[in-house]
């Protein structure tokens, strides 16, 4: 009997020894997120950082050891731009603008620089690196006289009439890519500062891609007249250049985007009791 009552007790007590040094495991995190999105495409093609919109996201990050975690993201963020904002003559000339809203679903491998044990003040902090897949939605639209326009379904390059051109998809693949910092306020709370990069599957995040095809492709029956509008909105800035085969866009690079963005997280601990082997 006094046997085995010793083998019940050293396993509890080892169970006590470890919490008493703090062997604590960090099984992951949940956390919600906060800053800027912007836009780089046919509209915005000098990549100036100059016209961010607000992005949000909320994410579980499930942690391997002290160095990899796999995370799952969700975003919501808002982009847009205008060929005024553009130093370019042809592209002031040419006026197309857009917005659009993005939901975005992502899952990525996160990989620590440092050791990171946030019961430990030595190893709280930690630079990272992002990488991922993931799928987002978005519906360009652009205002004419105050009002919301929505341009997917005007097919303002031909899509589905012109030289087989076909309609976009209103949902995309993207690869987000990008470095941040944790820093471990305390044993239970992280804060972090994250900029990453999307690349993209579509060039139609802004509704640009390929030429013009002529306003008088859109004098066709059930083509809405405002859709020849928007096509080529150079008719405000001057006489219109909108003539069929001018480029429009630069269809052989996509569209991206970005997001910098501040973070808070809450972890999740366990105790690993050593084995009595």
């Amino acid at each position: 009997m006094k046997k085995f009552i010793i083998s019940l007790l050293i396993p509890i007590a080892l169970c006590s020894k470890a919490r008493a040094q703090n062997e604590i495991i960090l099984e992951g995190e949940y956390g919600v997120t906060v800053g800027a999105a912007h836009y780089f495409g046919d509209i915005n093609n000098r990549a100036a950082v100059n016209r961010p919109k607000i992005a949000i996201g909320a994410f579980y990050r499930k942690q391997f050891g002290n160095y990899t975690a796999l995370r799952i993201n969700a975003h919501f963020a808002q982009l847009g731009y205008s060929d005024q904002y553009s130093q370019n003559d042809f592209q002031r000339r040419r006026n197309l603008s857009f917005n659009t809203n993005i939901f975005e679903f992502a899952l990525r491998g996160d990989f620590n620089f440092f050791k990171f044990i946030p019961t430990d003040f030595n190893h709280s902090f930690t630079p990272y690196a992002t990488l991922g897949v993931g799928i987002f939605s978005y519906d360009p639209y652009a205002f004419y006289h105050g009002e919301k326009v929505f341009l997917r379904p005007l097919n303002t390059e031909g899509e589905t009439f012109y030289q087989g051109r076909k309609a976009y998809s209103p949902m995309a693949v993207c690869i987000p890519i990008g470095f941040g910092v944790k820093y471990a306020v305390t044993d239970k709370i992280n804060i972090s500062f994250e900029v990453s990069h999307r690349f993209t599957t579509t060039d139609y995040l802004d509704d640009v891609s390929k030429t013009y095809i002529g306003i008088d492709k859109f004098s066709s029956p059930g083509t809405p007249p405002i859709a020849a509008v928007l096509q080529d909105r150079s008719f405000e800035t001057g006489t219109p250049i909108g003539d069929e085969g001018r480029q429009r866009g630069f269809s052989k690079q996509k569209d991206q985007y970005a997001i910098a963005e501040i973070g808070v997280s809450f972890n999740i601990m366990s105790y690993r009791c050593p084995s009595t082997r």
